[in-house]
């Protein structure tokens, strides 16, 4: 059968015409492998912050400005800046901020320059918070920490750890809030994770609850007890009058667990 199959066959000009394919597909993944890192965009490796966005300039990436945020019509998309401004969109907010400060001549208030999103929606007059509201506002808001991780972990929404926090405070009552607090602060430490709590990663917090709750914005104004806009779990800790150690404690555990 061998023989009848290589009778007339030159087997020289086929081990030839073997290895040619072989050199012509190294040939070709070499190629592909070239023209693959000519097209990497430079821009993939950068990441811009809010307000900016990336440009490829003589083969790097850089950020600038976000040129263009487009116009929005729909004013449940519209947002309400710190100093009581409505803009057309989150975009449009961080744009304006960026302009002031990169020292744009399109930068109009020089205020501007710290705006951020205190929530969605055009301005309105919100309610006075009075001082006893405040004092009673950290009582409020630990009891509404842990109801919202209890539901999330009982619809299996968190991660096993922060659901492992859930049932120790279910079953502990002493770490009841501490827990819930420690899984918040975490929660909002993303962007990135530093240890501190931005401005900008306490907008997915307060943005949603804003008009819902009038307190909640003086509150979390009193948690940056040295107005550098960002809260770290100390002062976290303080204004939700818990105790610093066992919240420090306890984020030590979070961050060495495997």
């Amino acid at each position: 059968m061998a023989s009848q199959l290589n009778k007339g066959v030159d087997t020289n000009t086929i081990d030839e015409d073997i290895f040619k394919m072989l050199a012509d597909d190294e040939d070709y993944e070499e190629i592909k492998e070239v023209q693959e890192e000519a097209e990497v965009n430079p821009c993939d490796t950068v990441h811009c912050p809010a307000g900016k966005e990336c440009v490829e300039e003589e083969e790097e990436g850089v950020c600038v400005c976000v040129r263009d945020c487009g116009v929005e019509y729909d004013t449940r998309r519209h947002v309400c800046s710190n100093h009581n401004q409505t803009f057309q969109s989150d975009c449009s907010l961080y744009q304006a901020r960026c302009w002031c400060e990169e020292g744009d001549s399109r930068c109009r208030q020089e205020r501007v320059r710290h705006a951020h999103i205190e929530y969605y929606g055009e301005c309105r007059q919100m309610r006075d918070c009075s001082e006893d509201d405040l004092i009673d506002f950290p009582r409020r808001m630990r009891e509404w920490m842990f109801n919202v991780m209890k539901e999330l972990a009982e619809r299996d929404e968190i991660s096993p750890h922060y659901k492992q926090l859930e049932q120790e405070a279910e079953t502990d009552q002493s770490r009841r809030w501490s827990n819930a607090a420690v899984w918040q602060w975490c929660n909002l430490d993303k962007h990135p994770h530093d240890n501190v709590v931005s401005r900008h990663e306490l907008f997915p917090l307060k943005a949603p609850l804003h008009t819902l709750e009038h307190c909640l914005a003086p509150f979390l104004d009193t948690c940056d007890k040295d107005t550098d806009h960002r809260v770290t779990l100390e002062e976290w800790a303080r204004c939700l009058e818990l105790e610093e150690e066992e919240l420090l404690d306890k984020c030590e555990e979070i961050q060495n667990s495997p």
